[in-house]
């Protein structure tokens, strides 16, 4: 009898046992675990964040660059002078095509060093209605050569800069810097005429995010602007991984510590006509831990493909995959 009742007591305390650690590993599983929904749709938003807020600053580059004649090289100045060193309001800048797109910030030029610089300060200001930027971009370019030559490079280092996203008050922080060169030469001004310009962009970042983690994302992609009512830009990824892949955009670790690549699988493309916005393309994320994520942009709230509003939201649909196990998210951007 005394043996049945130690034996009862026995499974007793050993099914607690069993059902208390199940309950501790479901509860911790999606609070920790990077597979879990609202990590993946994290994942997937950090992605398209970084990738798209990078670009805009290439774009802010551009803007900067095309605007002064001293180191665009071209015959048109878009700024009013003052001696060697120029300050500019980007967003009256006249002449440089892409001028209406830095709104907040001001410029300021020294084409009297070696190298020459250009400095982006951003304010804070709220201008397409959807984030705030503060920091500052420094954008160096050896003396004698001019941004329209074949081949010429840029340096841009990247201060501290701080995004946070209205709707949700996401922030990121940026530091770093990136090397931008003019494969084909020519300038924006010039793009109707020429048909096509070619840029690269190549470099390192570290990105601080708000759950306290900073990460290394590197950068390798291509550029081609066409002209089609405005400006078009289809980027491409350029880096080359051990698997074959040659079309990787973007790599480095996730906020949650795994490794990861991002390829460019089809071209992203944003228009002049849709205010710059980013209105197709798709990235497919690979992480170290065998999933992977399908992000496709340019969709309405339902998942379709949009048109060209130039204003409200677009969405991404990320798919998520690991195993037999796929998520599927429809999220702005």
């Amino acid at each position: 009898m005394k043996t049945n009742i130690l034996l009862r007591v026995t499974l007793i305390i050993a099914c607690v046992g069993v059902l208390v650690a199940c309950n501790k590993n479901s509860a911790n599983t999606p609070a920790s675990s990077p597979t879990s929904t609202a990590n993946v749709q994290t994942q997937a938003d950090d992605e398209s964040q970084v990738s798209n807020e990078s670009d805009l600053l290439v774009n802010d580059a551009n803007t900067a660059l095309n605007s002064q004649t001293s180191i665009a090289g071209n015959s048109v100045n878009a700024s009013s002078q003052s001696g060697s060193v120029t300050t500019m309001g980007v967003d009256q800048a006249g002449p440089g095509v892409l001028g209406n797109l830095i709104c907040d910030a001001s410029v300021v030029v020294n084409d009297t060093s070696n190298p020459r610089t250009i400095t982006i300060t951003y304010n804070g200001t709220n201008c397409w209605g959807n984030r705030t930027r503060t920091g500052v971009v420094v954008i160096s370019i050896p003396a004698g050569i001019h941004w329209r030559d074949k081949g010429a490079s840029v340096t841009i280092s990247i201060e501290n800069l701080t995004i946070t996203r209205l709707r949700d008050g996401k922030t990121i922080v940026l530091n770093g810097t990136k090397t931008i060169t003019n494969v084909s030469g020519g300038l924006l001004v010039d793009l109707a005429t020429l048909g096509s310009i070619t840029h690269s962009i190549t470099g390192s970042l570290t990105i601080g995010f708000q759950n306290g983690t900073q990460r290394d994302w590197n950068i390798s992609k291509q550029r081609v602007f066409t002209y089609d009512d405005g400006i078009v830009i289809t980027t491409t990824g350029t880096h080359s991984d051990s698997l074959g892949n040659n079309n990787v955009a973007e790599w480095g670790t996730t906020r949650f510590g795994l490794g990861f690549e991002s390829l460019i699988t089809q071209a992203k493309v944003i228009r002049q006509d849709c205010d710059f916005r980013l209105v197709s393309g798709q990235n497919e994320v690979l992480l170290s831990n065998g999933a992977s994520l399908l992000i496709t942009y340019g969709l309405d709230a339902e998942g379709n493909p949009t048109s060209c509003p130039g204003t409200g939201t677009y969405y991404f649909e990320v798919v998520w995959t690991n195993g037999g196990i796929t998520i599927t998210k429809i999220l702005p951007y």
